[in-house]
């Protein structure tokens, strides 16, 4: 889905509405009606799995290993691509005028135990190749049921095992309050976290929460929760400004 109008978003916020109603009231043919463009993205996961696993196979001198769950994948993008890794790509290899080899271990769904548990060990395999790039943006899926023990012990372990160069997102803005409070509290943890290991931290809620109410109608895709195109290219604009650092630092 590219950049949405105001009324797509206004739909596929009512529709996120209804659907939460009608199943917590058991109304399960409303549930079934209202929930078909959400089950529609959901099952657009094997699809942006295997865009990716495809992917890999472009060989590049500039090699960029990506972590995280379907933000990176590109869920509710009008093609995987254009995830913000995807955007990523496209800019690196405009910057330093080569292929960019990308290796984008991301799972749609993955919370921060799942990364650690299935994502780490992958990582590892291609952290001995000395990646030029790392980036991570992972913690979204916990905010469903939060237990902020969990996810501190989780982000250490997962912060721990990455390189010094490793470029972090912060969880971005829900909008909802008493969702966006837990955000906050991960994000401050995580802040903690990055800066005790000397990594960078991309200010993903920030710029998210800058979007306000036309970003919120007009950058989500139709399950008011994955971002679209236009949402994903502010995610990338985020991450530029730090990505553009270390390709400077590599002299490339």
């Amino acid at each position: 889905m590219p950049g949405g109008n105001s009324r797509d978003g206004a739909l596929a916020l009512a529709r996120s509405g209804a659907a939460s109603v009608s199943r917590l009231l058991g109304w399960q043919r409303l549930h079934e009606r209202v929930n078909r463009p959400l089950m529609e993205l959901a099952e657009m996961q094997p699809v942006t799995a295997n865009w990716w696993r495809e992917r890999r196979k472009q060989k590049g001198a500039f090699k960029y290993l990506a972590l995280g769950d379907s933000t990176a994948q590109g869920i509710g993008a009008s093609v995987p691509g254009r995830s913000y890794v995807g955007q990523l790509v496209e800019r690196i290899e405009a910057r330093t005028g080569g292929p960019v080899k990308v290796v984008n271990l991301a799972v749609s769904g993955a919370t921060t135990s799942l990364c650690l548990r299935d994502q780490l060990p992958k990582a590892e395999k291609v952290l001995t190749h000395s990646p030029d790039l790392v980036t991570i943006a992972i913690g979204a899926n916990d905010i469903a049921e939060w237990n902020p023990v969990r996810f501190h012990w989780n982000m250490t372990e997962i912060l721990s095992a990455l390189p010094s160069h490793t470029i972090v997102g912060e969880l971005p803005c829900f909008h909802l309050p008493w969702n966006d409070r837990k955000v906050q509290e991960a994000n401050r943890m995580l802040r903690l976290i990055a800066v005790d290991r000397g990594l960078q931290l991309v200010p993903l809620h920030e710029a998210t929460h800058a979007r306000g109410v036309r970003g919120v109608l007009t950058e989500f895709a139709a399950d008011a929760f994955h971002p679209n195109d236009r949402g994903y290219e502010i995610w990338a604009d985020t991450f530029w400004p730090y990505v553009e650092a270390r390709i400077t630092a590599l002299g490339r």
